[in-house]
């Protein structure tokens, strides 16, 4: 049950560093962000897959590039990632007798 969460968890952290590298060095490919970010190629095609069809980055002939979305999900993340880590401190109230 908890392993799917982190699974979760670990892939949108995946995908934020995807999204981050590609602010920061727009137009880049996948060879380009595989070799800077050290994730393999097969799973950096994937966070850009999502990306994109969130509308945080579109495709274009030299490579990912952000969109007009991008901002605006930026500025909602970090309130995003409180709303997450309340919810994971909650989980620790809930006390389990053995």
């Amino acid at each position: 049950m908890t392993e799917k969460v982190k699974r979760e968890l670990e892939m949108l952290k995946r995908h934020l560093v995807i999204l981050k590298y590609v602010m920061e060095n727009e137009p880049i490919g996948i060879l380009k962000l595989a070799e800077e970010t050290g994730i393999p190629s097969h799973k950096v095609r994937y966070s850009l897959r999502v990306l994109e069809q969130e509308g945080l980055i579109a495709a274009s002939a030299p490579g990912a590039v952000t969109t007009e979305r991008t901002e605006t999900f930026l500025e909602d993340l970090d309130f995003v990632i409180d709303q997450l880590q309340e919810m994971t401190r909650g989980l620790k109230e809930v006390k389990i007798v053995r």
